[in-house]
């Protein structure tokens, strides 16, 4: 053997495990995110669940049948569940809804608010081009993913007794309102967090809609409301259903939202499981936790089937309708459309701009008028508080910190699953559902599991395993953010050429290979888009972080938030609110407007 062949040898010796990790590097990440979902989301989960079943003697489900039969939580389907069918009308007279019903009554009305909120606004960013459209489109969905516990602060400010809304109606003649503690404010509330995710999934498939078929039906004498309910409509319905369906999803385990507007007198499921856990009675609020997330996975498989026949069944169309200037004449129709832009325009003010103007207003204002106090006190806090007080800059340093970490465990973690799911085959649907099961399970289960389990530590082979503070906080933001990065990539994924993969297959690329340089180019958007998402989720996730954040400097801007409200300042709070969205609105509309950069 000569030198030369020597050489060849040990440099294939030398890359042969760099070789087989690229042509097995999709199967390896598969297998980690699976390992990761099993350690930081389902035994978790599972751990609250068994506090549902698990007594002293052993195993019981009796915990279980007096909650199904308790016409306080199931109302008049109680007497039905129990086989007691001569108490139905009895129940139904007194208490027809119970728990479960009232959480899924509000959620309800809160789907329809915010369709009814949402689908204008998809109208004005698909039919028309004015400056700002594009930063604008970006901030539709900025409502979704801010903090509620900074929202419920707008909320108090604008809706509250002496808050502008009642100023505004003293000013025309019209009693005070009180809307808080209500659930008309409920309602509202969702509808602001929701109807930018029904705008922005309605904005997408309008744009995509095939201009030539509008067209074909008018220049066959059809009138322009036929051609919109005929053409038009059923290729939008799709994603209106869609919209409407993960809102319902979202209102139905809203928690913050409901505790902070509604108290304890309009309490969901969630906030009642909260109030159990409060009083340390795990058992009944694992049980209800329980039969909470069955029916959020059943409407979560749902919607994932529903997704699927869409994307199954969608076809790319050419060319999209133009979008135009706003009316400028004077025509009927036009003075009739540019008034209801108007309209709209005022009630986004009243319903979107409104709460989070008067939390920053409120930040600026304080007996004798304008004021920098409350940042004063935040600096003061920062710079000579103890080191067991809630700091701003700690807050922040550590919100930003698991935003980026947040962002490098989801985001992987999102492309891995969609691709597996979209290219897995037949097991494809059962993995995509398993893997979605976040989209179902509350942020206060998760960190309530990993508090009794991971926190506390596990027996392992003799040894106590514990995961705290800030990788505790940081896994369980992954898990909430990571569903987002698939549900942005996988719908993109599945609309690439496989003739294209197959063609850089031939030509020698392996699986990972073509992934990455052929497929991900091609939905990069999508990925910044979920990238967006993990980041700005990651900054504003409460539900979790307030239960593994206590008693620790692993704080984040909403816990400090949070605190603030805790201690009767709302003056801080607003301060420290305000510090918050700034920073989520910018990082969110910086790497949305990045991914922009990549559409088509």
């Amino acid at each position: 053997m000569t030198r030369g062949d020597e050489v060849v040898r040990e440099e294939s010796q030398r890359l042969r495990p760099t070789r087989w990790l690229e042509r097995h590097a999709l199967a390896v990440l598969g297998v980690v995110t699976a390992a990761t979902l099993l350690v930081v989301f389902y035994y978790p989960v599972l751990t609250v669940f068994a506090d549902a079943v698990r007594v002293e003697e052993g195993i019981s489900f009796e915990v279980f049948h007096e909650i199904l039969t308790d016409p306080f939580y199931f109302g008049a389907l109680a007497p039905l569940l129990e086989g007691d069918f001569g108490r139905v009308s009895e129940v139904a007279a007194e208490q027809p809804l119970g728990l479960f019903g009232f959480t899924a009554f509000q959620a309800l009305l809160s789907t329809i608010a915010s369709v009814l909120l949402g689908l204008p606004g998809a109208y004005v960013l698909s039919r028309y081009e004015f400056p700002g459209r594009r930063t604008l489109r970006s901030l539709t969905i900025l409502p979704f993913v801010l903090p509620s516990i900074m929202v419920a602060i707008g909320f108090v400010a604008f809706f509250g007794s002496r808050g502008p809304l009642n100023d505004l109606l003293g000013l025309v003649g019209l009693g005070p309102v009180n809307l808080l503690f209500t659930l008309e404010a409920i309602v509202v509330a969702h509808a602001f967090y929701n109807a930018p995710l029904v705008a922005r999934v309605t904005t997408a498939a309008w744009e995509s809609v095939d201009a030539r078929m509008v067209e074909t039906a008018r220049s066959l004498g059809a009138s322009p409301w036929r051609a919109f309910r005929d053409v038009l409509v059923p290729q939008l319905l799709p994603a209106i259903l869609t919209g409407a369906l993960l809102t319902f999803i979202f209102t139905f385990m809203s928690f913050p939202i409901v505790l902070a507007l509604g108290g304890f007198r309009l309490a969901t499921v969630e906030v009642w499981v909260f109030s159990l856990v409060r009083d340390l009675d795990y058992a009944e609020a694992a049980t209800l936790a329980v039969a909470e997330t069955v029916v959020s996975l059943v409407l979560t498989y749902a919607y994932l089937r529903y997704e699927a026949r869409q994307t199954g069944s969608s076809r790319a169309t050419n060319p999209p309708p133009r979008k135009r200037p706003l009316p400028a004449n004077l025509s009927p129709l036009a003075a009739l459309e540019r008034a209801g832009v108007l309209v709209y325009a005022l009630v986004v003010a009243v319903v979107f701009v409104g709460p989070i103007a008067t939390m920053v207003a409120e930040s600026l204002t304080g007996p004798q008028g304008f004021t920098l106090q409350y940042y004063e006190f935040l600096v003061q806090r920062q710079v000579e508080g103890a080191s067991f007080q809630t700091k701003p800059g700690v807050a922040v340093r550590n919100s930003l910190a698991f935003g980026v970490a947040t962002l490098l465990v989801a985001l992987p973690m999102g492309v891995t699953v969609a691709v597996l799911t979209t290219r897995g085959g037949r097991w494809a649907r059962l993995a995509d559902t398993a893997a979605m099961a976040p989209f179902a399970v509350s942020g206060v289960v998760v960190g309530l599991g990993m508090l009794r389990g991971l926190v506390f530590g596990v027996e392992l082979f003799g040894h106590r395993v514990q995961v705290t503070g800030p990788v505790a906080i940081v896994a369980a933001h992954a898990v909430a953010a990571y569903p987002f990065v698939v549900r942005n990539v996988a719908p993109l994924l599945g609309g690439v050429d496989r003739s294209v993969v197959e063609s850089a297959r031939a030509l020698g690329a392996t699986r990972v290979r073509a992934l990455l340089d052929v497929e991900l180019p091609l939905i990069a958007s999508g990925v910044a888009a979920g990238a967006a998402f993990a980041f700005a989720i990651s900054i504003g996730e409460f539900d979790s972080t307030v239960i593994l954040a206590t008693g620790s400097s692993s704080y984040t801007m909403p816990v400090a938030v949070e605190r603030y409200i805790g201690n009767r300042t709302l003056g801080p709070a607003t301060a420290m609110g305000t510090v918050l969205l700034a920073v989520t609105s910018l990082s969110f509309v910086v790497v949305d407007r990045l991914g922009g950069r990549w559409e088509a």
